[in-house]
């Protein structure tokens, strides 16, 4: 019976990891309509100012960590547009610079 708990108790909690796993393709819809218009956020783009590192850049840091990356977005920053991210749209962002590795 414990053994049975534990199963249902791992199926529970990984399943409920897995609904509220960030989306990288809600990700880039968010960096085309937010982002592109500073940063390369897509393969199919040009530079569009050199102040702003392309999104692939950027995964590709050795201290890149998406998790920090999605906090970093909720806040207002310097030289960005205030985008009022919610929490999960900042997940799924991260995510889809996450996938430019």
């Amino acid at each position: 019976m414990r053994k049975l708990i534990g199963v249902a108790f791992f199926g529970l909690v990984n399943g409920a990891n897995l609904a509220f796993a960030a989306d990288p393709i809600h990700g880039e819809e968010i960096a085309r309509r937010w982002c592109a218009e500073c940063h390369v956020v897509a393969s199919d783009q040009r530079q569009v100012t050199s102040q702003a590192p392309p999104f692939s850049a950027i995964a590709r840091k050795p201290e890149f960590d998406a998790f920090r990356l999605a906090f970093f977005l909720l806040e207002p920053h310097p030289k960005m547009p205030s985008m009022s991210l919610t929490r999960r749209e900042a997940d799924d962002l991260a995510a889809y610079i996450a996938s430019l590795r």
